[in-house]
C-alpha cells in the first residue's frame, strides 16, 4: 500500500467513492418536508390561547397534538357567586298604633290620632286603664302624651294589650300590660312591677268579671260601677240586708234587684237575666241574688252596681274599700317576658305609622 502499482493509492480512492455513493442514496431517500398549513388554519391557531402541545409520532412522518396536561395554562374557572338568601318579608302586625300629644281631653286626642270611625271606642278602652291613676277631668295637662297598640276584634270590641300615658302632673309614665294571672279566668292590666292597675272592691257584688268599664261620674248621670261580664254570672250581697224591690222600671233597668243593707244604704243591681230573690226577703252577706244579663237600656252584657243613701250617690270604692293585687313571685318571670314582647310590639306598630 505504501508503493501501490503505477504509483496511485487505488484502495483509498475506492473507499472514498463508496462513501460518496452511500451519501447520495441516503439524501435521495429522505422524505419530503410536510407542506405548511393553509393561511386560514395558521390564523386560527395564532388567535387561539397558547397551549402546551407535545408532538407524538403516530406513524412515520405524521404528527398529532396531545391534550395539554392538567393545570397547563388552562383558563381558571370563575369562582361561584355567593348570593344572599332571599329576604323573607316580615308580615305586618295586625295591631294599629296611636301615639299623640294630649290636647283638650282623651276623646278629642283620639279622634285626631286614630284613623277610621272607631276612635271613640279606642279612647274608651284607654280611658278605663288610666282612670285608676288619673282624674281624667282634672289631671290632663298640655305636654302629656300617650301611646297604645290596639286591634278591633271580629265582634267589634277593642283589644288593647299595652297602653302608656306620660303625665306632667305625676312626673312619670304610667304603663299598663295585659296579662292573665295564675288562677284568673280573664286577663287584667298590670304595671311593670306586677301590680294590678284596676283596683278591686274588698267586698264584691259579683263573681269573676272581665273588666270594670265605668266608674261613678265617668259619664253624665252615670251613678254606678259597671262590670263587663258574660250573661249568667252570679251576683251576691256583699253585706247583709233586705230585698226591697225587684224589676221596677224594666224599660231602663231591665231585670233588677234592690237591697237595703243594714246601715240604710241601698244597693241596686241592673240589667240582669234572672233574679233569685223576692221583695221582703232577708239576705245574708255573700247570698246569691241572681244572674247578670243585657236587659233594659244596655248595649252589652254587664252589671250596673249602684249605691245610694237617700238621694246621695255613693262611690262603691269608698263604701266597700279597694285593694290592689300583686302578681305572685312564680309568675314574674313569665310576666317580664310578656312585658318585653309588648314593648317590642308597641315600638313596631308606632314605627309603622
Amino acid at each position: 500500500m505504501l508503493n501501490p502499482p503505477l504509483g496511485k493509492p487505488w484502495l483509498l480512492y475506492g473507499l472514498l467513492g463508496t462513501s460518496l455513493t452511500l451519501n447520495l442514496v441516503l439524501v435521495l431517500d429522505r422524505p419530503a418536508a410536510p407542506a405548511p398549513p393553509p393561511v386560514e388554519v395558521r390564523a386560527a391557531l395564532s388567535a387561539a390561547p397558547a397551549m402546551a402541545v407535545q408532538a407524538v409520532t403516530t406513524a412515520p412522518g405524521t404528527l398529532t397534538a396531545k391534550a395539554p396536561a392538567a393545570n397547563t395554562l388552562a383558563a381558571t374557572p370563575p369562582a361561584p357567586v355567593k348570593r344572599a338568601p332571599n329576604a323573607v318579608a316580615k308580615p305586618a302586625s295586625p295591631y294599629s298604633a296611636v301615639s299623640a300629644d294630649v290636647r283638650l281631653n282623651l276623646p278629642t286626642t283620639f279622634r285626631d290620632a286614630v284613623d277610621g270611625d272607631n276612635s271613640d271606642a279606642v279612647s274608651a278602652v284607654f280611658s278605663r286603664v288610666v282612670a285608676w291613676d288619673l282624674d281624667l277631668r282634672r289631671d290632663l295637662q298640655r305636654g302629656d302624651s300617650l301611646k297604645a297598640a290596639y286591634m278591633q276584634a271580629e265582634d267589634g270590641t277593642i283589644d288593647m294589650p299595652v297602653a302608656w300615658y306620660t303625665s306632667k302632673k305625676l312626673g312619670t309614665t304610667l304603663k299598663a300590660y295585659q296579662f292573665k294571672a295564675p288562677g284568673d279566668t280573664y286577663a287584667s292590666y298590670w304595671t311593670e312591677d306586677g301590680e294590678e292597675v284596676p283596683r278591686q272592691l274588698k267586698e264584691q257584688p259579683i263573681g269573676e268579671y272581665v273588666q270594670i268599664t265605668a266608674l261613678v261620674g265617668d259619664r253624665t248621670n252615670h251613678h254606678g260601677m259597671d262590670f263587663k261580664t258574660p250573661t249568667g254570672t252570679s251576683i251576691y250581697a256583699p253585706r247583709p240586708g233586705t230585698v226591697t224591690r225587684v224589676n221596677w222600671n224594666l224599660r231602663s233597668n231591665g231585670n233588677c234587684i234592690e237591697v237595703r243593707f243594714d246601715d240604710g244604704t241601698l244597693a241596686k243591681y241592673l240589667h240582669l237575666s234572672d233574679e233569685d230573690v223576692k221583695p221582703g226577703q232577708r239576705v245574708a252577706k255573700g247570698a246569691k241574688l241572681g244572674l247578670t244579663g243585657n236587659t233594659g237600656r244596655s248595649t252589652a252584657p254587664h252589671l250596673h252596681y249602684q249605691l245610694n243613701k237617700g238621694s246621695r250617690v255613693i262611690d262603691p270604692r269608698t263604701y266597700h274599700g279597694i285593694l290592689r293585687r300583686q302578681l305572685p313571685k312564680e309568675a314574674m318571670a313569665r310576666f317580664r317576658t310578656e312585658v318585653a314582647r309588648l314593648d317590642g310590639l308597641l315600638g313596631e306598630v308606632v314605627a309603622q305609622r
